[in-house]
C-alpha cells in the first residue's frame, strides 16, 4: 500500500458535502543522501540542529510554492500540490520548489560544518484525496500509486538533482529546462518508465501560435482598431481580451502584432509578456517585458545583459541618466520580486520614452496570475500616457471572472469578449488542424461531440491523436484535465459537490435531481445551480433545467468522484427513477474492469428516451473518461451548419441553448431553441443568444446603433 488509510470515517462535512475526490496531483518526495552514514558519525544533538535546520528549510519551500506537508518519513519528506486545489500548474510549483530546495540544501552547511545533498523525485498521477484532512501533517490526506512512483524516482535522481516521471514531464514542457535520463524499472511494475531530469526554469516560455484562427474575424477587427485609433489619436487604449481557457486569447495576441505592425507608415513597437503560472516573483511578467523588448534571454550571461541593455538605451536616456538606469534594470531581471519596485520605475519612464519617439503596444497575457504589483505597474503607465497624450495601447489578457477596476476615462477602454465557436467554425478548426497534423479529415465526426465550442480543445485533441491517442476513443487530454480542473476548483465545496452531482445526469437535469443524489434538503442547490450559471459552468435551458457548458468540463466533474459515491448516485437515482436510472451512473456503479460493450457508438446499457425537443435521446457523457464519446440525438447536438445561416437573429456559438453547439453523427435538422432569461453581463462569458456586438466599450455609441467594426485582417 503506498498509503495507510485515515482509521476515522468520512463524514460529509458542511464546507466539503463530497470530502473525497478522484483528482489529478503532483508528489514531490526529497530525501538526503547517505543520512545514515551521517547520523552515525555525529552527536545526538547535533543529529537533531541538523534535522530541524533541514526540515524548516524544505517545509518554508514548499509552503512558498502551495505545497502541503503530507508527512516526514525519516529524513525524507512528501508533499502534495493539487491535493485541494488546482491552478492548472502543479507539476510546475512541484518542480520549481524542488529546484528552489536544492538550491538551498545541496552542498552548504546548515549547522557548524555538516554539508546535505539531497535527491528529488516528482510524479503526477491520480489519487483519492480526502479534501478536509489536507494540511501540513495530515497523514493519510491521498491514497494512490502516484506516490510510490514519486518515492521511487528520488532514488534515481543524482544527487543535488531533480527528477520527474513521463506525465509531469509533458504538463512542464516549455516551462523547464529538461534532460532525460536512461528509463528505469520501477520494482514491480513493467516496462522500463522514462524520466527526465529538470535542470533549470525559463524565464518566458515560448507560445505556440502555429493554429489557424477560426472564427474571430470581429473581435481581432475590434482590437485592432481600438489600437490604431490610440497611434493616430495620440490617445491610449486599454483593450483587455477576455474569455475562458482554451478561448483562444494568447491567439488573438499573436495575431494582433502581426495585424498592427505598422500604421501610417510609422512601425509599432510591441512589448509582450506573460504572467507566470505562480508569483512567486511579482514584477516577473514586467521582468519579461523588458527581456522582450531588447531580445534577451534567461541564460543570457550578465556581459550580454548589460550589452543589450546600454545599446538600447543609448541616446533614449541621457548619459548621466543611463549609468542609474542599467544597473537598476539588471537588478529586476536578476530578482523581480517586491524589493525591485524602484528598479520597475526606471522601465516605467523607459517605456514612456519610447511611446515619445513612436507607436507603443505593451501586451500582457494571463492577467489573472499576476500580482497586484504588475496591475499597479500598468495603471500608472498607462495613466502616464494619458496624461501626455503618447501614442500608445495597452492589451491585457484574461479570464472572464477577473474583475477590472481600471483608471481609465470612459472611451479610453474596451473589452472584447472571446466567444465560443459556432459549430461550423468549430468543424472548419477541427479540419484545419487535422490537415496540418496529417491525419485523416473524417475524424472530425469524432471529435466533434467532445470538443464542444472552445478553440483550446480541439487543438489538445488533435495533439494527443498526433501523438498517438485512440482515434476511436480519445481520452480527454492531459491539457485538458488540467486547465478544466483549475476551474472546477475556483468552487467551494458546496458548488463543486453541485457541478459533480450534475455531471452525472443526463442534460436538462434540475435543482431536484441534484438535491437527491447529494442527500440535500429541498431548495439547498438552486443557489449553487446559480452560481455555476453564472460562473458560465452551466447553461440555463427552459423549465429550470441546467446542462454542462463542454464536455470536457462533464467528463472532468463526473471524473471525480470515488466508485462509491457514484454507486450511491446511481440507488438514489434508482428510488426515483426505477428502471430508468441514467445510464452513465449505473455502468461506473459496476465492477472494476467491466467494460461497456459498445455497438454502432452506443453503449447497450444506454436507455433511449424522448430528448427535449421530441427526438430520441439517449443519457450524456458516462463518469469513466475512458468511456465512449457521447452520440446522443437531442438538440444539444446539431448540424455543421452555423446557427445564424439558419436563423439570421440567433448569433453564431449561441450557448443559451444547446442548438448552437456540434451537432452527433446523424446531422439531425436544426430546430430553433425557446428563449431563456439568461442576461449579458459586462466582464462575463457572453450569452451566446445575445445580438449586440462583440464588443463592450464605455465610449457612448452614435446615433443610429453600434459603430461598425471592420477587421484588418482576414481571420478564417
Amino acid at each position: 500500500m503506498s498509503m495507510i488509510a485515515a482509521a476515522a470515517s468520512r463524514v460529509p462535512s458542511p464546507r466539503w458535502p463530497v470530502p473525497e475526490e478522484r483528482r489529478t496531483l503532483t508528489v514531490l518526495f526529497v530525501d538526503i543522501v547517505g543520512s545514515t552514514a551521517l547520523v552515525d558519525r555525529l552527536d545526538p544533538e547535533d543529529v537533531r540542529a541538523v534535522q530541524r535546520a533541514y526540515f524548516d528549510t524544505v517545509s518554508g519551500v514548499l509552503r512558498r510554492w502551495n505545497g502541503v506537508v503530507e508527512k516526514y518519513v525519516g529524513d525524507a519528506v512528501m508533499a502534495l500540490f493539487g491535493a485541494r486545489e488546482s491552478d492548472g500548474f502543479d507539476a510546475y510549483r512541484a518542480v520549481r520548489a524542488g529546484l528552489e530546495i536544492q538550491r538551498a540544501l545541496d552542498r552548504r552547511p546548515l549547522t557548524g560544518d555538516v554539508v546535505l545533498r539531497v535527491r528529488v523525485g516528482v510524479a503526477t498521477g491520480e489519487a483519492v484525496v480526502e479534501l478536509p484532512a489536507v494540511r501540513d501533517g495530515g497523514h493519510g490526506v491521498a491514497s494512490g500509486a502516484v506516490i510510490t512512483t514519486a518515492a521511487r524516482l528520488q532514488e534515481y535522481a543524482p544527487p543535488g538533482g531533480v527528477v520527474c516521471c513521463p506525465v509531469t514531464q509533458r504538463a512542464t514542457a516549455g516551462l523547464v529546462r529538461q534532460r532525460q535520463l536512461t528509463p528505469v524499472t520501477v520494482p514491480g511494475r513493467a516496462p522500463a518508465s522514462g524520466i527526465w531530469q529538470v535542470l533549470a526554469p525559463i524565464g518566458q516560455p515560448a507560445a505556440r501560435h502555429d493554429g489557424p484562427l477560426v472564427g474571430r474575424r470581429r473581435e481581432l477587427g475590434t482590437a485592432r482598431d481600438r489600437i490604431i485609433r490610440a497611434i493616430r489619436e495620440g490617445s491610449p487604449q486599454w483593450v483587455s481580451v477576455t474569455g475562458p481557457s482554451g478561448s483562444g486569447r494568447s491567439r488573438l495576441l499573436h495575431e494582433l502584432t502581426r495585424a498592427v505592425d505598422v500604421v501610417d507608415g510609422a512601425p509599432v513597437r510591441w512589448c509582450v509578456a506573460s504572467c507566470p503560472p505562480h508569483p512567486h516573483e511579482s514584477l516577473a511578467p514586467v521582468a519579461n517585458l523588458l527581456r522582450d523588448l531588447v531580445a534577451l534571454g534567461t541564460a543570457d550571461p550578465p556581459s550580454v545583459v548589460r550589452g543589450r541593455l546600454t545599446g538600447a538605451l543609448t541616446g533614449l536616456l541621457p548619459p548621466n541618466r543611463l549609468a542609474t538606469a542599467v544597473p537598476a534594470l539588471e537588478r529586476l531581471l536578476a530578482a523581480p520580486d517586491a524589493t525591485a519596485g524602484a528598479a520597475a520605475a526606471w522601465f516605467h519612464e523607459v517605456l514612456l520614452r519610447l511611446a515619445a519617439r513612436g507607436p507603443l503596444v505593451v501586451g500582457i497575457d494571463d492577467l489573472d496570475r499576476a500580482a497586484p504589483a504588475v496591475d499597479r505597474f500598468l495603471h500608472a503607465l498607462f495613466t502616464a500616457a494619458a496624461a501626455r497624450a503618447l501614442p500608445m495601447a495597452v492589451v491585457t489578457l484574461h479570464g472572464t471572472d477577473r474583475a477590472e477596476e481600471l483608471p481609465v476615462a470612459a472611451g479610453r477602454r474596451c473589452r472584447v469578449p472571446l466567444r465560443p465557436l459556432a459549430p461550423v467554425q468549430t468543424g472548419r478548426l477541427l479540419r484545419q488542424l487535422l490537415v496540418r497534423s496529417g491525419q485523416p479529415v473524417n475524424r472530425v465526426d469524432r471529435l466533434l461531440p467532445l470538443v464542444g465550442d472552445t478553440p483550446g480543445h480541439a487543438a489538445a485533441y488533435v495533439r494527443s491523436l498526433a501523438d498517438g491517442a485512440d482515434p476511436a476513443a480519445p481520452p480527454l487530454p492531459e491539457a485538458l484535465v488540467r486547465a478544466v480542473g483549475a476551474e472546477v476548483d475556483r468552487l467551494d465545496g458546496t458548488r463543486r459537490a453541485a457541478l459533480m452531482a450534475g455531471a452525472t445526469l443526463p442534460d436538462g437535469f434540475t435543482a431536484d435531481a441534484v438535491e437527491r443524489l447529494l442527500g440535500w434538503t429541498p431548495g439547498q442547490a438552486r443557489a449553487a445551480l446559480a452560481a455555476l450559471r453564472a460562473a458560465d459552468l452551466l447553461i440555463a435551458l427552459t423549465g429550470g433545467r441546467y446542462a454542462l457548458a463542454t464536455p470536457a468540463l462533464r467528463r472532468v466533474a463526473a471524473g471525480r468522484l470515488p466508485r462509491r459515491l457514484r454507486a450511491a448516485f446511481a440507488s438514489r437515482a434508482a428510488e426515483r427513477v426505477g428502471s430508468e436510472v441514467p445510464a452513465h451512473v449505473v455502468r461506473d456503479a459496476s465492477p472494476a474492469g467491466s467494460a461497456p460493450r459498445r455497438a454502432a457508438g452506443r453503449s447497450e446499457a444506454q436507455s433511449v428516451r424522448p430528448g427535449r425537443d421530441g427526438h430520441p435521446s439517449t443519457a450524456t457523457f458516462p463518469v469513466n473518461p475512458a468511456s465512449a464519446p457521447r452520440s446522443d440525438g437531442t438538440a444539444r447536438r446539431r448540424d455543421l451548419r452555423s446557427a445564424t445561416e439558419n436563423h439570421p437573429e440567433r448569433p453564431a456559438g449561441d450557448r443559451r441553448s444547446p442548438a448552437g453547439r456540434p451537432g452527433s453523427t446523424d446531422l439531425p435538422a436544426w430546430r430553433p431553441p425557446t428563449p431563456t432569461s439568461r442576461e449579458l453581463r459586462p466582464g462575463r462569458w457572453p450569452d451566446r443568444a445575445d445580438p449586440a456586438p462583440h464588443v463592450h466599450s464605455d465610449a457612448a455609441a452614435p446615433s443610429g446603433g453600434s459603430p461598425p467594426v471592420t477587421a484588418g485582417t482576414a481571420a478564417a
